[in-house]
């Protein structure tokens, strides 16, 4: 397999519009290289009658089914709060009205 270069490693860093060094070009370069090689050494492997998976491990879900039941009553709700109005939570304006 051949070796990325330092100017296609610069190439590469333009399109990402990166600002990389001289010494960052050579270490890049190298990193690179690694990465291509475990890529090339992956293809090498058999993987006739593999099933391709999303997963590592099945997924289930852990989470109880849902079950309607009685909701706080609106003023035991509204008790935790600091200030209400008209039946609601009051807050701080944070918005002007105008658009």
């Amino acid at each position: 397999m051949s070796t990325i270069s330092r100017e296609e490693v610069a190439h590469m860093a333009r399109l990402a519009r990166l600002e990389v060094t001289d010494d960052e070009l050579d270490a890049f370069a190298g990193q690179l290289d690694v990465i291509l090689e475990s890529m090339q050494t992956l293809g090498e492997v058999d993987t006739d009658g593999v099933e391709p998976t999303s997963h590592a491990v099945p997924l289930v879900n852990v989470f109880r089914e849902d079950q309607p039941q009685p909701s706080l009553p609106r003023d035991a709700a509204l008790a935790g709060g600091p200030d209400t109005a008209e039946g609601r939570f009051r807050v701080p304006r944070i918005l002007d009205d105008e658009e």
